[in-house]
C-alpha cells in the first residue's frame, strides 16, 4: 500500500495488534457521545449557559472533522506507526487536560486538541487492520472493526453517566488516560516501523482556507445567540472572514493544479446531492444527542446515570438495522433504502415531539430505538449511492469529503438547534408570561380574593412553572424542526440516478462508511 503495507509475515503478535488498535479506534469514537449525559453538570461547574455548553460538542465534532482530512497525507508522510503513536499521546494528554479544565474557554480549547489529535485514529485503524490481515481476511477485519465503531455510540452515555454519578464530569475525560496509555504501549510494541515513506504534496493553502472558514463559521454560530447575531461587530467581523475564505478557498482550487479539492469530485451528480444528504443526516444525528441529556435531567429530573442509560439504546437500534441492510443492499433499490430510513427518522422525531414531563422512560426509549434504526437505513445505503458512480481515482479524495461535510453538519447542527431552543424558550416565557397577573382568574380561584395579599414569592413559583414550560414546549418544536429538515431531505432523492443494484466494484468499502 504505497510503500506502507505491512506484510503478514512481519506481524508477530496480529491478535494483540488487532485489540490494541480496536481499543484506540473505540477510545476516539467513544467520546465522541461520553460527555453528552455530563453536559448539565459542566454548564452548573463551569458557569456556562445552555448555548455555551454545546461548545465542548461542537469544538471537537469539528476540530476532528478537519483533522481527518490531513490523515491520510500526515500517514504518507510521517508513517502509520508514528502518526499513531503521535495522535494517541496527543489525544491522551488533551484528555487529561480537558479533565483539570477550571474554564468553558479552557476546556474548548483542550477538546479542540483532543479532535485534531483523535481524528487519525479511525483511517488509521482501518488501513493498518488491513495491511496486517491477507486479502482473504479482509472482510473479518472489517467486520471486527464495524463492531468497534459502533460499539462506541452505545457504551458512551451508559460510560459517561456511570462516570459522572459515581465520580464526576471530569472522569469522562480522565478515563481516557490509562487507556491511551494501553494503547500507546500496545502500538509502540506491535507495529512495526516503516522505513518507505513516501513524499506527496499537500495543499497547504487550500486546507488553511477551509480551515478559517469552517472556523469562522462554526464560532460566529456559537456565539451568535450570546452576542445578539449581526448587531455584534464580532459576530459580523467572524461571518466576513468566513466569507472571504471561502471565496478564496474557491478561487484557489479552480487555479491549482492539484488542489485541495478537486473540482471533479462536485461533478458526479450522485456524489454531490449525496453530500447535502450527509450534511443533513449528520445535523439530525448529532442535534438530539446534544438536547436530550438536558432535556433529561433539568426538566424531567432524571439522574445522569439514568439519561445514559435511557439514550444507550439508540446505538442498538442502529447496530440491527445495519445488520439487515447489510443482506438487503444490491436487491433492493439503494435509493428506496435511504428513503425508508429517513421515513423511520422523521417518525422518531414526531413521537419526540408528543414528549411531555409526566410521561415515563418507555417512549424516550422507543423513539431513540427507532431513531437508531432509520439511521442503520441511511448511513450505509447512502455511502454506497455517494461512491457508486465517482471514478475510482477520485474515490479516497471523496470519502474524506464526504465524512467532512458529515462532521461539519452535525457541528453546526448542533449550534443551530440549540439556539433555536434558546430563542424559542424566551418566545414561549414572554408569551405565557402574560398570564401570570394577580388579576388573573386562575389565582383569585386559589382562594384569595384580595389581589393585593399575593406576596413576591407566589409570583417566584409561578414564573418556574411557567419557565419550565416554556422550555418543554421550546423542546418540542425544536424536535418538529428536524424533524421538518428529514421529510424535506427525501425530495433530494428524486435527483439522485437510479440504481437498481450495486456491483461489487460499486459498492461501498468500510474505508467510505466513516
Amino acid at each position: 500500500m504505497n510503500g506502507q503495507s505491512v506484510s503478514l509475515n512481519k506481524v508477530k503478535h496480529q491478535g494483540m495488534l488487532t485489540l490494541t488498535v480496536m481499543i484506540a479506534t473505540v477510545m476516539q469514537v467513544l467520546d465522541s457521545t461520553i460527555a453528552n449525559v455530563a453536559l448539565p453538570h459542566m454548564q452548573g461547574n463551569l458557569g456556562a449557559t445552555q448555548d455555551q455548553i454545546t461548545w465542548i460538542l461542537t469544538s471537537y465534532i469539528l476540530s476532528s472533522a478537519i483533522g481527518m482530512t490531513l490523515a491520510g497525507f500526515l500517514s504518507m508522510r510521517f508513517g502509520k506507526r508514528q502518526l499513531f503513536l503521535i495522535s494517541i499521546f496527543g489525544f491522551t494528554v488533551s484528555s487529561m487536560l480537558c479533565g483539570i479544565a477550571d474554564s468553558l474557554n479552557t476546556l474548548v480549547l483542550y477538546r479542540l486538541f483532543q479532535g485534531l489529535f483523535g481524528a487519525s485514529f479511525v483511517p488509521l485503524s482501518q488501513s493498518i487492520l488491513l495491511d496486517i490481515y491477507p486479502k482473504e481476511k479482509h472482510g473479518y477485519a472489517l467486520a471486527l472493526w464495524g463492531m468497534g465503531i459502533m460499539v462506541g455510540p452505545i457504551m458512551g452515555p451508559v460510560v459517561g453517566g456511570y462516570l459522572t454519578d459515581a465520580y464526576s464530569w471530569r472522569w469522562v475525560f480522565f478515563v481516557n488516560v490509562p487507556i491511551g496509555i494501553l494503547a500507546f504501549t500496545g502500538i509502540y510494541l506491535l507495529l512495526d516501523k516503516i522505513k518507505s515513506i513516501e513524499k506527496m504534496p499537500f495543499d497547504w493553502k487550500g486546507f488553511i482556507l477551509i480551515a478559517i472558514f469552517l472556523s469562522c463559521l462554526q464560532i460566529a454560530l456559537d456565539r451568535g445567540e450570546q452576542l445578539d447575531w449581526f448587531d455584534s461587530l464580532e459576530i459580523r467581523v467572524e461571518f466576513s472572514i468566513s466569507i472571504l475564505s471561502l471565496g478564496l478557498f474557491i478561487s484557489h482550487i479552480v487555479k491549482k493544479e492539484n488542489p485541495y479539492l478537486r473540482l471533479d469530485l462536485f461533478m458526479d451528480r450522485n456524489f454531490a446531492i449525496c453530500l447535502i444528504l450527509s450534511f443533513v443526516v449528520g445535523a439530525i444525528l448529532q442535534s438530539p444527542l446534544a438536547l436530550m441529556p438536558d432535556f433529561l435531567q433539568d426538566l424531567m429530573n432524571y439522574p445522569v446515570l439514568m439519561a445514559g442509560l435511557i439514550t444507550a439504546p439508540r446505538g442498538v437500534g442502529t447496530m440491527i438495522s445495519m445488520f439487515l441492510v447489510g443482506r438487503l443492499i444490491g436487491k433492493i433499490e439503494t435509493r428506496f433504502l435511504v428513503l425508508i430510513g429517513l421515513l423511520i427518522l422523521s417518525y422518531s422525531l414526531h413521537q419526540m415531539t408528543q414528549f411531555n414531563l409526566l410521561m415515563g422512560y418507555g417512549p424516550i426509549i422507543r423513539s431513540g430505538v427507532i431513531m437508531g434504526f432509520g439511521l442503520g437505513f441511511i448511513f450505509v445505503p447512502l455511502s454506497a449511492l455517494a461512491f457508486s458512480t465517482l471514478m475510482p481515482a477520485y474515490r479516497t479524495e471523496g470519502s474524506g469529503l464526504y465524512n467532512l461535510i458529515r462532521n461539519i453538519g452535525g457541528s453546526i447542527g448542533i449550534s443551530l438547534s440549540t439556539n433555536f431552543l434558546v430563542r424559542k424558550t424566551q418566545t414561549f416565557h414572554a408569551t405565557l408570561g402574560e398570564f401570570i397577573s394577580p388579576y388573573n382568574k386562575t389565582f383569585l380561584l386559589s382562594g384569595v380574593s384580595n389581589p393585593s395579599q399575593y406576596k413576591q414569592q407566589d409570583f417566584l413559583v409561578w414564573n418556574n412553572k411557567v419557565t419550565q414550560e416554556a422550555t418543554t414546549l421550546a423542546y418540542l418544536n425544536t424536535f418538529k424542526v428536524i424533524m421538518f429538515f428529514a421529510l424535506v431531505s427525501m425530495f433530494l432523492l428524486l435527483f439522485v440516478k437510479k440504481q437498481n443494484s450495486l456491483s461489487q466494484e460499486t459498492k461501498p468499502n468500510m474505508r467510505d462508511l466513516d
